[in-house]
């Protein structure tokens, strides 16, 4: 493998693209920089500013080179060259084949008809779109066809033919019989346009007109068909945006990733009005939204005014590379506040909803257990798969009834079978440090036990807590001699990962990640479970004390009552001959008790109603 460190003194600080080779010198990602030794350094050394992709992705990296570039717009442009001619498997890829339906409207026709086409053309032509999921595109020609007479054939204009049924039916100006001239059929075009632009009215004013005409007319199957196109006119014109112009136009793009798998949500905002919307469920390392962007806008030319997101690190040159593959400005924001920052916070959230909903639920639950433990390992670079992991917690309140539990997750689901819990034994007052150690040491000494739990060997031992809580659970291993056994610690605070085998410096975990995910389970898991062994030990032991204070019930008569009923609460229910079943009560003992029972309750409700 390559010396990175030497290689990155001779890297230039000028903008460029850079590739990542494996070790078969194959191009496994592409990415551009402002500044190439920095970002390259960044790769190498700088370990917060990780995902978990590109952590998985430096596994397999053996090498790099690069391309020095006169601009960043440079960059961009050849890095998405290079992304089309290798496909890296860590790049957002964008298949050349993914194209969306728009209406072209050709005006230097003598006369237009409104088309549906799936490429863009710099052809001097009008184009509206993309329609995507939530508008189809057919409920928007059939609108056109119903409320604006313009033709819909293919008829060549050049040559008067005898007007088709749709003249008769009052549907089109019939061109093609040369008794309209260009203008007044670009005057109804005209209104199509506007249509298209934002302007409803006219299409709402048509269809109400020509559908109460046909009422009058008793020809209520007819009306019934205008009824349903003023329906689905309401359907477009609820998707207005408020507090944004009529003829704006916005492209929206935001991205989530859970480390494993990354969403992008792409919301198209036409005439004011939320007329589509797109998600991409990829597998990249790469969260800079800059090369997707660019990819898509090289197959769809951008007819949108703003590109709103604020997944892009160099947004002026996104803009100026954009600003060469059309004839208008386009401009990149990412808002801060208003219309845009809840477009963008709509599209965040359509994006994570793809993310977690990506795959059959089988495919779901296996990525968030089997594909987080497969993660686990290859982030924390663990020498063994930790199928089987243990988590440990400590509980107690202020050094009294001292606890811990312990937690088993196998394959990242919980078994909780194999759960066990722990009193302290050796430990006086409160020490957590020295309490974990008590615990860890136990149970590693029963490694070859006949409990089904303790006799199965964890491939990763996990405690809760920092470098102190992690250097006890090491004396623990060192004792038993089960240092072969992986171990790390997970602090709450900031969640850093402590490794046992280096314990000096923390590993921050990207936040996406779902191998977190699984520890902070692990975690809460044994933190929840502890805490709920401590309360029951101190309502015994409350339950315990109330009991030793009647006069004449020792520890053993309160002991033997706890155990059979529960608690002091439970034993107030019960009757005296149901007392009187355990062995050393006798009848009167058992009203005896009752009684004393009662009277404390009621001494206790007479002191609460003074207060």
């Amino acid at each position: 493998m390559v010396d990175f460190k030497a290689k990155l003194k001779d890297v230039p600080t000028n903008p460029g693209v850079y590739m990542m080779l494996d070790s078969a010198g194959e191009i496994i990602y592409v990415g551009k920089a402002k500044n190439l030794k920095n970002r390259l350094k960044s790769y190498f050394f700088n370990l917060s500013n990780r995902t978990a992709k590109v952590m998985a992705m430096l596994e397999h990296v053996d090498d790099f080179r690069y391309i020095i570039c006169a601009s960043e717009v440079d960059a961009l442009v050849t890095e998405n060259n290079l992304i089309k001619k290798h496909s890296p498997r860590y790049n957002i890829l964008l298949k050349d084949d993914k194209a969306y339906p728009f209406l072209r409207v050709d005006m230097k026709q003598a006369f237009p008809k409104i088309e549906v086409v799936r490429r863009l053309k710099n052809d001097g032509a009008k184009y509206f779109g993309p329609y995507m999921q939530s508008v189809n595109v057919r409920d928007i020609t059939d609108l056109i066809h119903t409320a604006f007479c313009v033709r819909d054939c293919n008829r060549d204009m050049a040559k008067p033919s005898r007007p088709c049924l749709n003249k008769h039916l009052g549907r089109c100006l019939a061109p093609c019989s040369g008794e309209i001239s260009s203008e007044e059929y670009k005057a109804e075009i005209q209104k199509v346009i506007d249509f298209l632009k934002g302007n409803d009215r006219e299409v709402e004013r048509v269809l109400n007109e020509k559908m109460r005409k046909f009422a009058d007319e008793e020809n209520f199957e007819v009306a019934l068909n205008y009824r349903n196109k003023l329906q689905v006119l309401d359907k477009i014109v609820r998707k207005q945006v408020s507090a944004l112009p009529k003829d704006f136009n916005l492209d929206i793009f935001a991205f989530e990733s859970n480390g494993i798998i990354s969403a992008i949500n792409m919301l198209v905002v036409r005439g004011g009005k939320l007329v589509g919307g797109e998600n991409f469920t990829v597998s990249a390392a790469d969260e800079d939204l800059a090369s997707y962007i660019y990819q898509y806008y090289v197959n769809n030319a951008p007819l949108c005014d703003e590109v709103v997101t604020d997944g892009v690190e160099d947004m002026l040159s996104l803009e100026e590379a954009m600003c060469k593959l059309c004839p208008h400005t386009v401009r990149v924001v990412e808002p801060k506040q208003g219309v845009r920052k809840q477009l963008l916070e709509l599209a965040h959230s359509n994006a994570y909803d793809a993310m977690v909903k990506h795959g059959t639920q089988d495919e779901r639950k296996e990525l968030r257990t089997v594909g987080a433990v497969r993660q686990l390992a290859e982030l924390l670079g663990l020498k063994t798969l930790p199928n089987r992991i243990e988590g440990y917690d400590i509980s107690h309140i202020s050094g009294t009834d001292k606890v811990a539990s312990m937690v088993v997750f196998e394959g990242g689901q919980p078994k909780k079978a194999h759960y066990r819990k722990f009193k302290i034994k050796t430990v006086e007052g409160n020490n957590d440090f020295a309490c974990m150690k008590e615990v860890l040491t136990r149970r590693l000494n029963k490694l070859h036990d006949e409990d089904e739990s303790f006799g199965s060997i964890p491939d990763l031992l996990l405690i809760d807590g920092g470098k102190g809580q992690l250097a006890y659970a090491k004396e623990a291993q060192a004792v038993t001699g089960r240092e072969d056994i992986e171990i790390i610690s997970l602090a709450k605070r900031e969640e850093e990962v402590f490794l046992g085998s280096d314990p000096t410096e923390p590993v921050i975990l990207p936040k996406d990640s779902v191998a977190l995910q699984l520890l902070q389970r692990v975690r809460d898991e044994s933190h929840r479970f502890a805490i709920t062994f401590h309360r029951s030990l101190r309502s015994k032991h409350l339950s315990e004390s109330a009991l030793k204070n009647i006069k004449g019930v020792g520890e053993k008569t309160a002991s033997s009552l706890i155990r059979r009923f529960g608690s002091v609460e439970q034993i107030k229910h019960k009757t005296a001959a149901e007392l009187a079943e355990l062995d050393g009560i006798s009848l009167a003992k058992a009203e005896y008790i009752l009684e004393q029972l009662g009277a404390a309750t009621q001494a206790k409700n007479d002191g609460d109603d003074e207060e």
